[in-house]
């Protein structure tokens, strides 16, 4: 299996991320929604501070127009209420005009005292269609714009979709060195050259491991073309427990009360619905056994009842450390966690897995703020 070089190739720590629920995404049993789970602030950002508790060293804060809270204003609140962990803030390119976004992000950015993240996404807005092409060359001018607001003193940009003459940064002006990171996921040839070109972390969602490996050497194709490396991701829900045959139990438990009628709703109305990236997914579901496990320990039962990420690990402490330390072998520097539901997973994953982990923060990897003290001690990395 091809290992990818990656920036951040010389560390020996992942970032290990959790996942706040933001678009209704959390249940105790799959497409059968619970009114004390809904998508609430009470209730997501105690799944952010959870997460934090837990040594958690970044939250991915999701985006949906279907479902679901404000995206960014989350994120705001979360600033106070927050002191080591990252946010990783889902950004619709497009959504919001561009030097208006930029500005947005800036003050984030130093209310979270260099503790954002972004996960730029291209999908389709409520009554639009557009062809994919479109979609990632709007994305492709939305972080095009934020890189100059954020590192130039003016803005001039001319493109397809925006124009922009002798515009003031000043407002713009990040707490960290060159803005926030910059999170990617999308199969496309318009989205590989997108994420090669100008994004730093490339997210995948859970397939195969050569079709992961054959994934990321796709993307560091593009990115060696503007003399680049990348990081990558891997965004996959979670099941763990004391032993194999729990987990098992539990991952048919979630789904026993699934109508497969409904569980299609849940995922059409999604807009990344009919995404390259779901068809994947769909595929892995194809490929499973009997049983939903398209390999050892990759359940893709998830698929059943949502959108996007659609499988899960699901095993033993041992056998789930097994499957994050293969792909780290890889080269798979940042994971974006979750289970359902959400408080009680990521409870049993910081319980059991977490000590074992040696996990940093791609940010302070990369320079772009001073290095940071969490709360909760880091793993030593060493398995018990």
């Amino acid at each position: 299996m091809t290992v990818v070089p990656v920036t951040s190739a010389d560390l020996d720590a992942a970032e290990v991320s959790w996942f706040s629920a933001l678009c209704s995404d959390d249940y105790q049993f799959l497409g059968v929604p619970d009114g004390a789970l809904r998508s609430s602030w009470d209730h997501c950002s105690e799944i952010v501070k959870t997460a934090e508790a837990q040594g958690f060293r970044n939250i991915l804060c999701p985006s949906s127009y279907q479902v679901g809270q404000d995206t960014l204003s989350f994120v705001a609140g979360c600033a106070p209420i927050t002191e080591s962990i990252n946010m990783l803030a889902a950004v619709r390119c497009g959504e919001m005009q561009p030097i208006m976004l930029a500005r947005t992000i800036a003050t984030l950015d130093h209310m979270l005292k260099g503790r954002l993240t972004v996960n730029i996404i291209s999908s389709d807005f409520p009554g639009e269609v557009a062809e994919s092409a479109f979609r990632y060359q709007r994305s492709r001018e939305v972080v095009e714009i934020l890189k100059q607001a954020w590192t130039q003193e003016e803005i001039n940009y001319s493109g397809e979709v925006y124009d922009f003459k002798g515009i003031t940064t000043d407002p713009a002006t990040p707490y960290q060195t060159g803005g926030p990171l910059l999170y990617f996921g999308g199969y496309s040839p318009s989205a590989l050259e997108l994420c090669g070109q100008h994004c730093d972390v490339y997210l995948m969602w859970p397939e195969p491991q050569d079709q992961l490996a054959e994934r990321m050497k796709a993307v560091h194709q593009v990115a060696e073309k503007y003399d680049r490396t990348l990081d990558y991701g891997l965004r996959v829900h979670m099941i763990v427990r004391d032993t194999e045959a729990e987990a098992r139990e539990y991952a048919d438990y979630i789904v026993s009360k699934l109508d497969d009628e409904y569980g299609q709703l849940i995922r059409d109305r999604a807009h990344d619905s009919t995404s390259l990236g779901v068809a994947h997914q769909a595929k892995a579901r194809e490929l499973a056994d009997k049983f939903g496990y398209v390999e050892p320990n990759l359940w893709t039962g998830v698929g059943r009842a949502r959108s996007g990420c659609g499988a899960a690990l699901v095993g033993s402490t041992d056998q789930v450390l097994s499957k994050i330390e293969a792909y780290q072998k890889m080269g798979i520097r940042a994971f974006i966690f979750s289970g359902y539901p959400h408080l009680e997973e990521c409870r049993h994953f910081g319980e059991k897995v977490m000590p074992q982990l040696k996990t940093c923060s791609l940010p302070e990897a990369y320079g772009r703020v001073p290095t940071q003290t969490p709360n909760t001690p880091l793993g030593t990395g060493e398995r018990r």
